[in-house]
């Protein structure tokens, strides 16, 4: 038995078998091939097989992430149709008579530095694409195949480190835990397990190599620890704790349907945050007041190329009439820092928290920005939706925001579609939106706190830098003063104000944010009972 700490992403424990992602380090060797068409059609099976599951992997994407962001699986099945690429392999097998394996990782090695030498951001990561396909085909062809998540019975995953993408991809249903060795708590990969209710630890200090598929391991989220090959006595004591959490599990389901009010009578809403309208099922699952955050950038990420117009009024729409009436609150495009989009080009930056993202992006360059207002004026008509920009840091910005907005208003009327000016508020994340609060809500309908870059730049602490997790502290006088500040200048002119970054999910903090005077909490969908538990057994008056 061995048992291991590290930082919980997600408060739950679990008991099951595991499975281990380990780093391919497939060594590709040489051969001499007599029958060099023979292998050709060896290569073009793998080719074959690698296609179809690109599109099991899109299929699936599609259902649990979104269309936007399940496109890099469509890219990557064009790639392995490329000409050149496969050409070079083709005349590689022929010509040097060497096994497909060989020549399919030469090909790719020279493909791969050719991209990632060029000036053009774009085409550079097309790199990483290459790997990927040549990857792919070189496991199918030493029979070693895809790794399908979706089949066997659920399992605990252990990795060195969860790309977001790699999480995205799990069958949510086939997971029971993840456990990496790397990685950050505030992590959009950390941020992703909490919203599909997965209990997770980071930072486990593990050798991969000595952790075999198929052991039993228990991850208990509330203790911050994993146990491989526990003894008797301890799988005992974690059935009796997983059967007590079901239970409490259970009485808040009883929940659903009731009010967020306090014993004294002060209401809450409840909202929820997601990151594609196939998430919105959670929302409903968890009786949500509405939704809070949708992160449109998702539908940017994953893709070759900017989405449309109506590419994005549809899926704004769609959120809008599946939720029949509750509010649904679109965050305009947040691209930039943590969250890199190739086609944007963007270029690299020392700091890119600190530069070209969100807001800036937009007002920068108009043309993305006025195609997202379009769409989201359009799906205005179809339900209740509220706009809200990201990363605002003066007056001026907001004036010129409404500006662009005036102008996607005159071409709307001017081409005689049907759309509607939904409420407009701003997300409150830097310091110096915090301090002219009093300003910016006479401006805007609403305030929407983002606790998690707000934190970061008052403390002057990447959140994505895991070896600042032990300074980066969100209860930190500084950063709770804000949100208190944000709050009172809100109602001085009359607007609500909310909270939708991780720290609405804080238990610990809930009774103070009611008694702050925050309207709104909007967090993940696993955690909307567990707040509405605390509201009503609290009263505003200590």
């Amino acid at each position: 038995m061995q048992c291991l700490k590290g930082k919980s992403v997600y408060k739950g424990i679990v008991k099951g078998p595991v499975v281990v992602l380990k780093q391919d380090e497939y060594q590709v060797r040489r051969k001499k091939i007599e029958d060099t068409e023979a292998e050709i059609l060896r290569l073009e099976q793998a080719v074959d097989n690698a296609k179809e599951q690109l599109q099991k992997l899109y299929d699936k994407a599609v259902v649990e992430v979104g269309e936007a962001s399940a496109a890099i699986f469509e890219v990557h099945q064009m790639m392995m149709e490329d000409e050149d690429y496969m050409d070079a392999i083709h005349n590689m097998i022929r010509t040097e008579a060497v096994n497909a394996e060989y020549a399919v990782r030469v090909t790719g090695d020279n493909f791969s530095h050719m991209f990632a030498s060029m000036d053009d951001d774009y085409m550079k990561a097309r790199a990483a694409d290459v790997e990927d396909i040549s990857n792919r085909m070189i496991r199918n062809l030493s029979g070693r195949g895809d790794l399908d998540l979706s089949a066997g019975e659920p399992a605990i995953i252990v990795a060195e480190d969860l790309t977001p993408s790699e999480t995205v991809q799990m069958d949510k249903d086939k997971i029971l835990a993840f456990v990496t060795v790397h990685g950050s708590t505030n992590s959009h990969t950390a941020i992703l397990a909490r919203m599909m209710n997965i209990p997770a630890l980071i930072g486990v200090p593990l050798s991969i190599e000595d952790v075999e598929s198929g052991m039993t391991a228990i991850v208990d989220g509330f203790e911050g620890s994993v146990i491989f090959d526990p003894d008797a006595q301890t799988c005992i004591k974690a059935e009796i704790k997983i059967a007590e959490e079901g239970e409490k599990l259970k009485l808040l389901q009883e929940l659903k349907g009731k009010d967020n009010i306090t014993l004294d009578g002060r209401q809450i809403k409840l909202y929820a945050n997601i990151g594609s309208v196939s998430d919105i099922g959670y929302v409903l699952e968890n009786d949500a007041g509405g939704i809070g955050l949708f992160r449109s950038e998702f539908l940017y990420l994953g893709k070759n190329d900017f989405p449309t117009e109506e590419e994005q009024f549809v899926a704004y729409r769609q959120a809008a009439q599946m939720m029949a009436g509750k509010k649904v609150i679109i965050r305009t495009l947040d691209i930039g820092a943590d969250k890199q989009v190739d086609y944007f080009n963007l270029g690299k930056e020392d700091n890119p928290a600190l530069g070209y993202r969100a807001i800036r992006i937009c007002l920068k360059q108009p043309n993305i920005f006025k195609t997202q207002l379009r769409a989201l004026f359009r799906a205005s008509v179809y339900g209740n939706i509220s706009v809200m920009y990201p990363m605002i840091t003066s007056v001026e910005e907001i004036e010129r925001i409404f500006e662009i907005v005036d102008e996607v208003k005159q071409e709307l009327e001017a081409q005689e579609i049907q759309y509607k000016i939904p409420e407009q508020g701003i997300m409150i994340e830097t310091p110096a939106a915090v301090m002219i609060s009093d300003e910016l809500a006479e401006k805007v309908d609403f305030f929407s706190i983002g606790t998690n870059d707000l934190t970061q730049y008052t403390l002057a602490i990447d959140r994505q830098n895991e070896k600042l997790d032990d300074f980066y502290n969100p209860h930190h006088k500084a950063v709770l003063k804000m949100i208190e500040m944000v709050v009172k200048n809100a109602h001085k002119h009359g607007k609500w104000a909310g909270i939708c970054g991780e720290l609405g999910a804080d238990l610990s903090l809930t009774e103070k944010f009611v008694r702050m005077g925050v309207d709104e909490l909007s967090v993940a969908p696993s955690m909307i009972l567990k707040l509405r538990k605390i509201i009503r057994e609290m009263r505003v008056e200590p």
